[in-house]
């Protein structure tokens, strides 16, 4: 699921009431990413006879109602249950796509992109938390270059360009979404809401790019 999430959640993340640790606040941040994982791994081993057979165009239906539907739960509360259950929202349509998906690849390549994209994610973070200053200055760009590389990457695969160009840049952005997310989970004030808002952000990050090491391992 490629992001445009660009904009501050200025009124809901800001507020300083029902404040929590650091500490609890991360954990709570780990925590729900690890959950949509784990969900999504579940629903890969487990529920692949309950969606093979519901029809493509119906699955890119749900997927984008319930996606839609769950960033706008997210966004617009500040109660940390409706936050989660926009979580959950973005969490199982994704793990739909990834149910159908996943069995087209190699099994040696989805433990590789896993861990390749673990790795990232924690160089990432480490960059982020060592170098803030310069991550808080990437909202806009990121935003334009993954809105233009969408629109060229649409336009070259009508003209029939079926390279690695595309996926090795995706991956380059999301790395660096994931280093700006971390920036501005840090940035907002430490509550259960929060952590979760930031939380939907980063695990939509590191799907994108475990899908984008998949097709380059793949090809």
């Amino acid at each position: 699921m490629k992001k445009f999430n660009t904009k501050e959640r200025k009124i809901a993340r800001t507020k300083t009431a029902d404040t929590i640790s650091t500490r609890a606040y991360n954990g709570i941040l780990g925590a729900t990413i690890l959950y949509g994982f784990l969900v999504n791994a579940l629903m890969v081993l487990f529920a692949a006879p309950l969606v093979t057979g519901i029809h493509p165009i119906a699955v890119l239906i749900g997927y984008f109602i319930c996606v839609i539907v769950g960033s706008i739960l997210a966004n617009k509360s500040s109660k940390p249950a409706i936050s989660f259950l926009g979580y959950n929202l973005i969490v199982v349509p994704i793990g739909v796509l990834l149910t159908l998906v996943l069995p087209e690849y190699n099994a040696d390549h989805i433990l590789m992109a896993a861990l390749l994209t673990g790795i990232i994610t924690a160089i990432m973070i480490l960059l982020s938390m060592t170098f803030p200053n310069f991550f808080s200055k990437l909202g806009g760009a990121l935003f334009w270059s993954l809105l233009i590389c969408l629109i060229v990457e649409i336009f070259a695969f009508l003209f029939g360009y079926r390279g690695d160009l595309f996926s090795l840049l995706f991956v380059g952005i999301f790395s660096l979404y994931i280093g700006y997310d971390w920036y501005r989970a840090q940035a907002y004030a430490k509550t259960v809401d929060n952590a979760i808002d930031s939380a939907i952000d980063l695990y939509v990050d590191i799907i994108n790019i475990f899908m984008d090491i998949l097709d380059l391992l793949d090809n």
